[in-house]
C-alpha cells in the first residue's frame, strides 16, 4: 500500500514535503552565545544547532569558541571553556555520574535526591585556552585540561593535562607537545603574528631559530 503511495502523484508531493522539512532541520551553526553565568554575549562564539546543554546555568563559555554538532555538555558540576576552544562534533562533557551509586542503592536509587546518593560524583570540568578537542571524545567529570593542548579524536579523557599537551587514546594519555609541533611550523616561515601565546613568542628557547615576521 505505501509502496503504490510512494510511486503515486501524491507520492512525490510527500517526497517533497519531506525533503523540504530534511532541509529546514539540517544542523546549522549559531553564531553568538549569551554566557548565563557571566552574563555576557559573546558574538564570536559558535554552537552547532544539535548541540545540547544540560545545566545551562553552569556552563562558563568564553568567546571564540566553536563546539560542532551532536556534542552533548552535561553542566550539572559546572563547565568552564576558555576562550578559543574548539570542541568537534559528537563530543561529550560530563561532570556527574552515578557509576557507584546505582549499586549502592538499588531500587532506592530513585527516591534519594542526588547530591545525598552515596558514591555519586559531580567534579567540574576546564578546558583551558585555544585547546581543541577532536570528533567523538569522552571528558570525564573532574578533568582539567590547560591551555593550547590537542585531544586525539576518541578519547576518553579523566584527569589534569598540563599546557601545550597532546593527549590521545582510552583512557587518555599524554604522547607530545603541541609547543614542539608549532616551532616546526615557524621554523619553516609560519607568521607569529597571530599565535595565540605571546609569552611564547617572547621565550628566548622557543623563540630560538624561529623565522619571525614580527
Amino acid at each position: 500500500m505505501f509502496r503504490k503511495i510512494y510511486l503515486s502523484p501524491v507520492g512525490i508531493f510527500i517526497s517533497l514535503v519531506l525533503n523540504c522539512l530534511s532541509f529546514i532541520q539540517k544542523p546549522f551553526m549559531v553564531y553568538g552565545f549569551f554566557n548565563r553565568k557571566s552574563g555576557n554575549f559573546y558574538k564570536r562564539t559558535r554552537l552547532g544547532s544539535t548541540v545540547k546543554l544540560v545545566d545551562k546555568k553552569n556552563i562558563d563559555i568564553k568567546d571564540h569558541v566553536w563546539i560542532g554538532h551532536y556534542s552533548l555538555l552535561d553542566g550539572i558540576g559546572g563547565i568552564t571553556i576558555e576562550k578559543g576552544v574548539n570542541i568537534a562534533s559528537h563530543t561529550c562533557i560530563y561532570t556527574h555520574s552515578s557509576q557507584n551509586s546505582v549499586r549502592l542503592l538499588g531500587d532506592k536509587f530513585i527516591d534519594v535526591p542526588a547530591h545525598k546518593r552515596p558514591g555519586y560524583i559531580i567534579e567540574p570540568v576546564y578546558i583551558g585556552e585555544y585547546t581543541f578537542i577532536g570528533t567523538g571524545c569522552i571528558i570525564l567529570p573532574g578533568t582539567r585540561l590547560g591551555k593550547g593542548c590537542v585531544v586525539g579524536a576518541g578519547s576518553v579523557v579523566k584527569g589534569e593535562y598540563p599546557d601545550y599537551s597532546i593527549v590521545v587514546g582510552n583512557p587518555a594519555k599524554i604522547v607530545g607537545d603541541t609547543r614542539v609541533a608549532d616551532e616546526k611550523y615557524f621554523q619553516n616561515g609560519g607568521d607569529t603574528n597571530t599565535y595565540y601565546d605571546r609569552t611564547l613568542i617572547k621565550d628566548s628557547k622557543f623563540n630560538s631559530g624561529l623565522t619571525s615576521h614580527q
